[in-house]
């Protein structure tokens, strides 16, 4: 159901790969309310995943760009003023890729350039993201712009490895440059700390059901969907939120404040599985 929450403005969505993107559905709620986007993702992306047929769906045009080229978001910025005919009225960074838990490096044995590629394309691209617009002037008075983080900024869970470092990196970015946006231009900047959620780049996570499971268990509303969080950001995008900045907002069901729930004391009860090399030791990585 539309609201025209957004009716009206101008949206930049990174991120978006497919159906199961948090920033594909972010995408398809944002035009839903009435707004106007365009959808970048790096060229690879554009190519391997679905987002011609999201463009297509939406009436928006995509713009490849690798997020943590200068250049590339220079383009990204310039075209989608061009394209949408005025300033920018929210960004959403959906963006975040882990070399090392790809290659099933745990934490304890990081090949340190692959940690280098996660932190700038992970969190360096959303500070580029917001100086390169900030030096624009692209962003409307009273713009807004989310950053999808993850509660393993706070806390260290099992498998998420580097990844943890970058969210919160993501998050120091969001308050440092919220502060300097706000106080010159209204324009806020907050992240949205989701539950694990089932998606391309999430899959990659060692033990991932496990985690969905566990947290599904622990939260009393249960494991937000990526559906959910697309409603969220929509309001965080919309002139209802106007004094709300420099955040880290938890879109969990209650997990992050949560110690040990009745269902999951139950669940470990029951078993413990143990993750084990060749040779029985167990890898705490």
């Amino acid at each position: 159901m539309s609201h025209d929450l957004l009716k009206g403005k101008r949206g930049v969505i990174f991120g978006a790969l497919n159906d199961l993107s948090i920033a594909w559905k972010v995408a398809e709620r944002a035009v839903e309310e009435g707004a106007v986007i365009t959808l970048s993702n790096t060229p690879v992306a554009v190519r391997m995943g679905e987002v011609d047929v999201l463009a297509k769906k939406l009436n928006a045009e995509v713009i490849p760009a690798d997020a943590a080229s200068v250049e590339d978001l220079e383009i990204v910025f310039e075209k989608s003023v061009e394209i949408l005919g005025g300033k920018i009225d929210f960004v959403l960074h959906s963006i975040g890729m882990s070399p090392n838990v790809r290659k099933k490096r745990t934490y304890d044995d990081l090949d340190y350039d692959l940690l280098e590629k996660t932190l700038d394309v992970s969190a360096l691209s959303f500070h580029k993201m917001l100086q390169v617009a900030k030096k624009q002037d692209a962003i409307a008075q009273y713009g807004s712009v989310v950053a999808l983080s993850y509660v393993a900024a706070q806390r260290t869970f099992f498998g998420y490895n580097d990844m943890a470092d970058a969210k919160s990196l993501l998050e120091s970015i969001a308050r440092s440059f919220g502060y300097i946006y706000g106080r010159e231009k209204n324009v806020r900047i907050n992240t949205v700390s989701q539950s694990p959620t089932q998606t391309t780049a999430g899959s990659g996570i060692k033990g991932m059901n496990h985690l969905l499971d566990f947290s599904d268990r622990m939260s009393p509303l249960g494991n937000a969907t990526a559906a959910e969080c697309a409603d969220y950001c929509i309001t965080l995008f919309s002139d209802l939120t106007r004094k709300v900045t420099m955040q880290n907002l938890f879109h969990d069901g209650g997990f992050s404040s949560m110690g040990m729930s009745l269902r999951a004391m139950n669940l470990y009860s029951k078993a413990l599985e143990e993750f084990c090399d060749e040779e029985g030791r167990i890898i705490y990585g």
